[in-house]
């Protein structure tokens, strides 16, 4: 049973979701916290993974580590996509097995599911067809990794869960606009645009395809919800189940910026899936359902961004 004083292991405590999944665990009093950033501990390392558990010996891990990007990024380092995801997340859980961590949850991304799968995805349709070719590297990572934790709970006995959340934004976010999402990408680009006298904004696509967005913090609220409860399955999806055109959320974010420039969208770039959007009854029926609504998100997301712009380099807006 898990007390406030349990030893819990953030396994990428410093980036958007990790630092979140902190601050929830924090905040509802959990004292036992430990993190290591990369240059203290490199998860890639088997020996050295190895060595930390056996010396820490935390009761529970999570794991919110793994080399991540956009579209750009998963095309020009596959390797590497595929390769050192697969080496943190395999350290983690193996050394999590052998050191009898009772409670391991994985964190992976919608990604997972094939690229044509019937909307909304359902957990179900995981290895049912390929793969968005833009990100299988990533993808195919994080596959393994649900399969491993779900190997472990059906070998072992041990409650290990693997939880897919959809497009992720909010606080910590990456606002580099060679490797970032979508949504920050934009905010950074109205917010650039918008201080050099509202010069039009280009975006890339079509503007039509779909998309479900979940602020970082419901994540976080969810993670602490499966570290406190028993779920059945291995596998579940953790979104808001609502989607909107690419096009309605740089309006959105347009507004929440205050530029009032133009809008162009370039369709001679890729559109990427035509929609992306997850069923996550098999989450509400466990008992946990997101709260904070895109719109508040967004304004959260800017607040912040406002607050820290000074960490990004200034664009030249021609």
């Amino acid at each position: 049973m898990n007390t406030l004083s349990t030893k819990i292991y953030i396994a990428g405590h410093r980036g958007m979701v990790g630092s979140a999944i902190w601050r929830a665990l924090a905040a509802k009093g959990y004292t036992n916290l430990i993190g290591h950033s990369s240059s203290e501990l490199d998860l890639r390392d088997q020996r050295a993974v190895t060595d930390f558990f056996q010396s820490e010996k935390p009761e529970i891990v999570i794991d919110a580590a793994a080399r991540v990007g956009g579209i750009l990024a998963n095309s020009n380092y596959p390797y590497q996509f595929l390769m050192e995801n697969m080496q943190i997340q395999n350290n983690l859980i193996d050394s999590s097995l052998k050191a009898d961590v009772q409670k391991f949850i994985f964190l992976g991304s919608s990604c997972i599911y094939p690229k044509l799968a019937p909307q909304p995805l359902k957990e179900e349709y995981l290895l049912t067809a390929s793969l968005e070719p833009t990100n299988e590297w990533y993808a195919i990572a994080k596959i393994t990794g649900v399969k491993a934790c779900e190997a472990i709970r059906k070998q072992f006995g041990k409650d290990y869960i693997s939880l897919m959340p959809t497009n992720l934004y909010g606080p910590f976010d990456n606002f580099d606009l060679n490797t970032s999402h979508v949504l920050p990408a934009m905010m950074r680009k109205f917010h650039e645009a918008k201080s050099a006298g509202n010069k039009p904004v280009e975006l890339w696509g079509s503007g039509t395809p779909m998309r479900e967005f979940l602020f970082v913090e419901d994540l976080a609220d969810a993670v602490v919800f499966a570290l406190e409860n028993q779920f059945k399955d291995n596998l579940y999806n953790v979104g808001t189940g609502v989607d909107l055109t690419i096009r309605t959320l740089a309006e959105l974010i347009q507004n929440t910026v205050g530029h009032e420039g133009e809008i162009i969208w370039d369709s001679t770039k890729p559109d990427g899936t035509p929609r992306k959007l997850m069923d996550v009854s098999k989450m509400e029926q466990a008992g946990w359902k997101a709260k904070v609504g895109l719109e508040e998100g967004i304004k959260l997301t800017y607040e912040w961004f406002l607050n820290n712009s000074n960490t990004y380099k200034e664009l030249k807006i021609s």
